[in-house]
């Protein structure tokens, strides 16, 4: 039996076989396919890819100790969002004089080493950068790691909607994907009072999906997968929707025909305001 302390969500093994799957996507590509739009409003399809090598860039960079520019002064969480914009509004403006030839080869180039990276870390050790969305000032590895999980998925999700390429909606890709975007959801109730044994429930359909509770206990929400009793608010979301919401790619008021809310609606309509992303 291992010493070792068991990773809530490990994903560390899953992101060379995103990198894979991005990597055949892209090359099964039309040229009118790579100027689609995409949900990221400004973005199409070709300027999503540019972002993606982006974080590959940052990560393998970071890893060498190399900070770059150094940013302004960071006095609050809009602040650190509106920094990070413009780091990737900056690229992807660059990026545009880009083949999308040439943007799949740097791919290929800067994949793996992306990946060794992360598989290179203790998951138990600190992050070097905090999940501000999950409201932590300080992140253990596995949970950076899986924050970037989320950020491969999603975007390529948002490649594969626009050219209507289905392939990573399973319980392997997707199943953690979402399980790491629900570690926000004490984060977004933190301002809201309830009595004990409160209870919320998000559950997201398919084979795909699961089920999340949020429980009130001692003054603090806590987030569980044992749901033990009758919720006092209940939400029943798709995952095609579930990923475009909680991504901030649509809006609660975009998608309310899609979901169900059962129990105490204004308590659960909370959850809907979640954002899994910096944004």
């Amino acid at each position: 039996m291992s010493d070792q302390p068991a990773i809530p969500i490990n994903v560390v093994h899953l992101l060379p076989i995103l990198d894979a799957k991005l990597i055949e996507l892209l090359k099964s590509l039309t040229p009118a396919e790579w100027e689609m739009p995409t949900v990221c409003k400004l973005w199409n399809v070709k300027d999503v890819v540019a972002h993606l090598l982006d974080t590959n860039v940052r990560v393998i960079s970071t890893k060498e100790t190399f900070k770059g520019d150094p940013p302004p002064q960071i006095n609050s969480y809009q602040d650190l969002v509106d920094f990070l914009n413009r780091l990737n509004a900056d690229w992807v403006k660059a990026m545009r004089r880009m083949s999308p030839g040439l943007l799949i080869t740097l791919h290929e180039l800067t994949g793996p080493q992306y990946c060794q990276a992360y598989a290179a870390l203790d998951p138990m050790g600190k992050a070097r950068f905090a999940v501000s969305w999950a409201g932590e000032r300080e992140s253990k590895n596995w949970m950076h790691i899986a924050r970037e999980y989320t950020e491969k998925f999603l975007h390529q999700q948002q490649i594969r909607d626009a050219v209507n390429k289905p392939g990573l909606m399973t319980k392997e890709l997707f199943y953690p994907f979402i399980d790491t975007f629900m570690m926000a959801m004490p984060y977004t109730y933190r301002d809201v009072e309830a009595d004990h044994g409160v209870a919320i429930v998000v559950n997201v359909t398919s084979d795909a999906g699961g089920s999340w509770c949020l429980i009130r206990e001692s003054g603090k929400w806590i987030l569980s997968k044992d749901i033990e009793s009758i919720p006092t608010a209940s939400i029943t979301i798709d995952p095609d929707t579930a990923w475009k919401l909680f991504s901030k790619s649509f809006r609660p008021e975009r998608v309310m025909d899609k979901i169900m809310i059962t129990g105490d609606r204004k308590l659960g309509e909370v959850a809907l305001n979640m954002v899994s992303v910096m944004a």
